[in-house]
Protein backbone atom coordinates (compact mmCIF):
# COMPACT_ATOMS: atom_id res chain seq x y z
CA UNK A 1 0.00 0.00 0.00
CA UNK A 2 1.43 3.50 -0.72
CA UNK A 3 1.35 6.11 2.03
CA UNK A 4 -1.25 8.21 0.20
CA UNK A 5 -3.75 5.21 1.42
CA UNK A 6 -2.32 4.73 4.90
CA UNK A 7 -2.83 8.66 5.41
CA UNK A 8 -6.27 8.26 4.14
CA UNK A 9 -7.01 5.26 6.11
CA UNK A 10 -5.75 7.34 9.60
CA UNK A 11 -7.24 10.24 9.13
CA UNK A 12 -10.53 8.51 8.47
CA UNK A 13 -10.23 6.62 11.95
CA UNK A 14 -9.05 9.84 13.28
CA UNK A 15 -12.49 11.19 12.29
CA UNK A 16 -14.34 8.04 13.27
CA UNK A 17 -12.84 8.20 16.49
CA UNK A 18 -13.49 12.20 16.95
CA UNK A 19 -17.11 11.25 16.34
CA UNK A 20 -18.05 8.86 18.98
CA UNK A 21 -16.30 10.91 21.55
CA UNK A 22 -18.42 13.88 20.74
CA UNK A 23 -21.53 11.60 20.40
CA UNK A 24 -20.45 9.96 23.53
CA UNK A 25 -20.29 13.19 25.40
CA UNK A 26 -23.64 14.94 24.19
CA UNK A 27 -25.16 11.61 25.63
CA UNK A 28 -23.22 11.47 28.71
CA UNK A 29 -24.20 15.75 29.18
CA UNK A 30 -27.94 14.55 28.49
CA UNK A 31 -27.99 11.70 30.60
CA UNK A 32 -26.57 12.88 33.57
CA UNK A 33 -28.23 16.80 33.20
CA UNK A 34 -25.27 18.10 32.94
CA UNK A 35 -24.19 21.83 31.60
CA UNK A 36 -20.47 22.62 30.80
CA UNK A 37 -19.36 25.52 32.48
CA UNK A 38 -16.83 27.66 30.71
CA UNK A 39 -13.16 27.61 32.20
CA UNK A 40 -12.88 31.57 31.16
CA UNK A 41 -15.60 32.39 33.76
CA UNK A 42 -14.33 30.52 36.52
CA UNK A 43 -10.47 32.13 35.47
CA UNK A 44 -11.45 35.84 35.17
CA UNK A 45 -13.18 37.93 38.26
CA UNK A 46 -15.52 40.77 36.79
CA UNK A 47 -14.72 43.19 39.58
CA UNK A 48 -10.70 42.64 39.08
CA UNK A 49 -10.16 41.44 35.20
CA UNK A 50 -6.63 42.43 35.64
CA UNK A 51 -5.86 40.17 38.48
CA UNK A 52 -4.10 42.98 40.49
CA UNK A 53 -4.05 42.72 44.62
CA UNK A 54 -5.09 44.41 47.66
CA UNK A 55 -3.67 47.99 47.60
CA UNK A 56 -3.03 47.93 43.53
CA UNK A 57 -6.65 46.90 42.74
CA UNK A 58 -8.04 49.66 44.83
CA UNK A 59 -5.97 52.24 43.51
CA UNK A 60 -6.59 51.53 39.70
CA UNK A 61 -10.31 51.59 40.91
CA UNK A 62 -9.03 54.94 42.58
CA UNK A 63 -7.87 56.21 39.25
CA UNK A 64 -10.91 55.10 37.18
CA UNK A 65 -13.25 56.69 39.37
CA UNK A 66 -11.20 59.97 39.30
CA UNK A 67 -10.92 59.46 35.79
CA UNK A 68 -14.76 58.92 35.22
CA UNK A 69 -15.90 62.15 37.03
CA UNK A 70 -13.27 63.96 35.04
CA UNK A 71 -14.87 63.09 31.80
CA UNK A 72 -18.07 63.61 33.15
CA UNK A 73 -17.00 67.70 33.83
CA UNK A 74 -15.16 68.18 30.56
CA UNK A 75 -18.22 66.60 28.80
CA UNK A 76 -21.02 68.66 31.13
CA UNK A 77 -19.05 71.93 30.19
CA UNK A 78 -19.87 71.68 26.39
CA UNK A 79 -23.00 73.24 24.93
CA UNK A 80 -25.07 71.04 23.39
CA UNK A 81 -28.85 71.60 21.79
CA UNK A 82 -31.54 69.01 21.02
CA UNK A 83 -32.01 69.28 17.25
CA UNK A 84 -34.28 67.11 14.86
CA UNK A 85 -34.43 64.85 17.69
CA UNK A 86 -30.38 64.38 18.42
CA UNK A 87 -27.99 66.46 20.42
CA UNK A 88 -25.32 68.44 18.59
CA UNK A 89 -22.46 70.70 20.13
CA UNK A 90 -24.51 74.38 20.20
CA UNK A 91 -21.94 76.13 18.12
CA UNK A 92 -23.53 79.47 18.50
CA UNK A 93 -23.09 79.03 22.28
CA UNK A 94 -19.21 78.32 21.52
CA UNK A 95 -18.63 81.65 19.50
CA UNK A 96 -20.33 83.94 22.22
CA UNK A 97 -18.22 82.41 25.09
CA UNK A 98 -15.04 82.10 22.90
CA UNK A 99 -16.04 86.07 21.87
CA UNK A 100 -16.64 86.70 25.99
CA UNK A 101 -13.26 85.45 26.60
CA UNK A 102 -11.05 87.32 23.72
CA UNK A 103 -13.46 90.55 24.95
CA UNK A 104 -11.62 89.22 28.22
CA UNK A 105 -8.34 88.76 27.11
CA UNK A 106 -8.09 85.08 28.05
CA UNK A 107 -8.00 81.82 26.12
CA UNK A 108 -11.37 80.78 25.40
CA UNK A 109 -10.10 77.00 25.58
CA UNK A 110 -8.82 77.98 28.76
CA UNK A 111 -11.68 79.26 29.62
CA UNK A 112 -14.69 76.40 28.66
CA UNK A 113 -12.40 73.13 27.84
CA UNK A 114 -13.66 73.28 24.39
CA UNK A 115 -11.45 73.65 21.45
Amino acid sequence: MSWLVLLGISLLLFFLLVFLLTRFLGYMKKEQNLQIESFRDSIIDKDNPVGLYGDELEKLKQQQNEAQRHLQEVISKIPVIQKDGRFQIDEEAIRQRRAAAQANGTSATANDGTV
